[in-house]
């Protein structure tokens, strides 16, 4: 369940968590940069590795359609995000965002057992309203169809029976 959660979580805001420090540039393009052990951490799990906690940041970021910078103040010398500072806004903004869905994923849509919908069909995201926006998308509504409102008596794209 727990992986299931970050996995869902990974899908969505923008980035919040941080790391302890900036990680300094590789020189050799054959060795990957060590990435510093995450600190600060509110909302996601404390014992999270750090390429974990940087794919749920990508994840955040397309989600939301936003770099670092959206949620991480840049330090005046370095120009690199302070990913330890809780200075912006919506750092806590995102806190409060991923402890919802977090929220409504295990207390409400775990209760759902539709065998026809597909995991990601049970699961919200920081997409699932923001969409690659900063801010949600307004729901608008399809226009009326011709015909009965929902198809047949299964799901609402469910063709009506003859």
């Amino acid at each position: 369940m727990r992986r299931t959660v970050i996995l869902a979580v990974a899908a969505v805001l923008s980035p919040y968590s941080l790391l302890a420090q900036q990680a300094p540039p590789s020189s050799n393009p054959h060795h990957p940069m060590t990435l510093p052990a995450p600190v600060n951490l509110k909302v996601l799990p404390k014992d999270i590795s750090s390429k974990e906690l940087m794919t749920i940041m990508r994840g955040y970021s397309q989600a939301l359609g936003v770099h670092c910078n959206f949620c991480h103040v840049i330090n005046e010398q370095t120009h690199h995000p302070d990913f330890t500072s809780d200075e912006k806004t919506e750092k806590n903004t995102a806190r409060t965002m991923i402890t919802m869905n977090n929220e409504i994923n295990n207390k409400y849509l775990s209760q759902i057992h539709d065998p026809d919908a597909a995991p990601d069909q049970k699961t919200v995201t920081c997409g699932t309203c923001h969409r690659g926006h900063s801010m949600p998308v307004t729901y608008k509504p399809p226009p009326e169809r011709e015909g009965p409102p929902h198809g047949g008596m299964g799901h609402p794209d469910t063709p009506a029976k003859p």
